[in-house]
């Protein structure tokens, strides 16, 4: 299949996941919700509707335009996807197979069906993906791997891929750059960046960088909307849970009745709770996000990613910054 005719699959593809009849969406909303409780229709439309970005011609085509792909040598590559928030893995899938190689995916045990959805479609559009794209238990046959998991999983896959081409990422987080000038709409859009998939996703803020003296009520009156992630029984847990640890430890915190605030210097934060750290000046900011950058996915604020934008990467923003398609090419 040459480069055009890939372009053209995955473009067709967006077309497709746009015009889904309600009754195709509600039947996979459910679906995917039955494997993972985390999947709310909310959640999965919005992953969807993520991953249809990437799949316009006109940026496919902007984006491969920098690579070598149509002598690219066929080879198996072994992806291994998270599970955490929809469709996580899709980057990856889209990647290699418009790398010109053949997919073999391990997905996640929680993001089954929505992987399985994909590749059934692509097979509709052009039956080469029968072959190009496989899911699997064992990469024993990959050539390549690109894998990504927890930090103790990541140990693992460094060891067991050791002798083969490899990306691997462990865990990252995402945090915010508070100045306490932020307009109440800014506030709110960052609200989406914390609560967008319950948190779940390593783009989502998990942390802010707040000023000395930094006061939490105008963010806290902002992100109200948001309300309803305490719904969700398993964010609901999460929170109870969070929230009597802290008070039985007298850890001093603050809280809204659905987000809990508290001081620390670690990078990732539970589910329902958002850490902060007070920072003395922009100088030293700077110091602490570039000692700490190998655990940071992605930071907004002011001259960084807009307020309301973590969960909507370009298809050339790569996770970890590590070029894929570069890393495929040379294969």
């Amino acid at each position: 299949m040459l480069l055009s005719e890939r372009i053209k699959c995955f473009s067709t593809l967006g077309e497709k996941l746009k015009s889904l009849r309600e009754d195709q969406l509600e039947n996979l909303c459910v679906a995917a919700q039955n494997g993972n409780s985390w999947f709310t229709r909310e959640s999965v439309i919005q992953a969807i509707e993520g991953i249809t970005v990437f799949l316009d011609e006109i940026k496919l085509i902007q984006w491969v335009n920098d690579y070598e792909l149509n002598t690219t040598s066929n080879k198996k590559v072994g992806v291994i996807a998270a599970g955490n928030i929809p469709l996580v893995g899709f980057h990856d899938v889209l990647s290699v197979l418009i790398a010109g190689h053949r997919l073999l995916l391990k997905p996640s045990s929680e993001d089954q069906v929505l992987m399985q959805f994909i590749r059934q479609e692509l097979i509709v559009i052009d039956t080469s993906f029968e072959e190009l794209f496989n899911i699997v238990e064992r990469l024993n046959d990959a050539d390549a791997f690109i894998a990504t998991g927890s930090d103790n999983s990541a140990r693992y896959f460094q060891y067991y891929f050791k002798n083969k081409p490899h990306i691997i990422r462990a865990n990252r987080s995402s945090v915010a750059v508070l100045t306490g000038s932020e307009t109440k709409d800014q506030l709110h859009l960052l609200g989406k960046d914390v609560f967008q998939y319950y948190g779940l996703g390593c783009r989502n803020i998990s942390k802010l960088f707040v000023p000395k003296g930094y006061v939490f009520d105008d963010f806290f009156e902002a992100i109200q909307d948001f309300e309803y992630v305490g719904d969700h029984h398993k964010y609901r847990n999460n929170y109870d849970y969070n929230k009597s640890i802290y008070l039985v430890n007298r850890e001093k915190h603050f809280d809204n009745g659905f987000l809990l605030i508290r001081a620390s210097e670690d990078m990732v934060s539970p589910i329902s709770v958002l850490y902060f750290e007070h920072y003395e000046s922009e100088e030293s900011l700077k110091k602490i996000l570039e000692e700490r950058k190998e655990k940071v996915q992605c930071v907004v604020g002011e001259g960084f990613i807009p307020y309301g934008h973590t969960q909507c990467p370009a298809v050339n923003e790569y996770a970890d910054g590590v070029d894929t398609l570069e890393f495929l090419q040379s294969l």
